[in-house]
């Protein structure tokens, strides 16, 4: 029986409520983090904190705990749930401090803390980072605020659907003809040993596996560039990836139907994901 955490207690899963009245149930109200463990470690537990410390400045919410409670209440639903390998899900809503309106209080009100484990054997050993996955290519709908790690992931979860649907493991989607991001992972072609991957701004989420991968990746002395890039030029790439926090460095080895490169995983990517889990693990808390 699992142990989730909610506001300050830990509770078997089937005991854990929320208020009809919350904000995040009622308007999507609310920002999340995913932190992968390894081996009983958290990985990159200070840049999960770092980024929702942000998203809740840019929804003008209150923090419900500082770093070290975030810490100490990770450690133990790892410890409680038994987690050798998987993930840490938190999510912060603003609360519910009355009845349904769409105006928040302008004043700070308490927030919903919720925290829960998902146990993944095996995690990083993954056999589709072998393979590869396939992914086509979809309009980016969402609203325009995607720095903030909102949860509001219903466009995502669409297109992840249509995805599956047309076969393949995932989207990429497309706005003013260049790829954004994937539904839930950052996006990467790799062209004459160039990585290239988009830049930052309000367009796309600032992934912790992508700060972690690209410094990586410029210690190994590998070109980086920074910049968007259309789904024309991704099929004609040597090789494609996404990287997120639950699947690290994943080859891409199809894109609408046509392989990339040999239609194999790269050498770069490969290299990536290599480097990524050896160094993420030496630094796990």
């Amino acid at each position: 029986m699992r142990t989730v955490y909610v506001n300050g207690q830990y509770l078997p899963e089937q005991e854990a409520t929320v208020s009809i009245f919350d904000r995040g149930f009622l308007f999507a109200d609310g920002v999340y983090e995913v932190t992968s463990v390894l081996g009983g470690k958290l990985v990159d537990f200070d840049g999960h904190v770092a980024r929702l410390e942000r998203s809740l400045g840019e929804m003008e919410m209150a923090a419900p705990a500082d770093r070290d409670e975030l810490l100490e209440i990770h450690r133990e639903l790892v410890r409680l749930n038994e987690i050798e390998d998987g993930m840490v899900y938190l999510q912060v809503t603003r609360g519910a401090p009355g009845d349904r309106d769409f105006a928040y209080p302008a004043e700070e009100t308490d927030p919903t803390l919720v925290l829960f484990t998902q146990s993944k054997p095996g995690l990083a050993k993954s056999p589709v980072a072998k393979k590869g996955i396939r992914v086509v290519t979809i309009p980016d709908e969402r609203w325009g605020r995607r720095d903030i790690k909102t949860v509001q992931l219903l466009y995502p979860s669409m297109g992840k659907m249509m995805a599956l649907k047309a076969g393949c493991d995932d989207a990429w989607m497309v706005e003013d003809g260049q790829v954004t991001e994937g539904t839930s992972n950052n996006a990467y072609i790799v062209k004459d040993g160039v990585i290239i991957t988009r830049h930052l701004s309000n367009e796309i989420l600032s992934g912790i596996t992508r700060a972690a991968v690209l410094r990586f990746a410029r210690e190994a002395q590998m070109r980086v560039e920074e910049r968007g890039f259309t789904p024309e030029e991704a099929k004609a790439a040597d090789e494609a990836f996404v990287t997120s926090a639950t699947t690290f460095v994943m080859p891409v080895v199809e894109i609408d139907g046509v392989a990339v490169g040999d239609g194999r995983p790269g050498s770069v990517a490969t290299r990536l994901r290599e480097i990524y889990l050896e160094e993420s693990l030496k630094t796990a808390i």
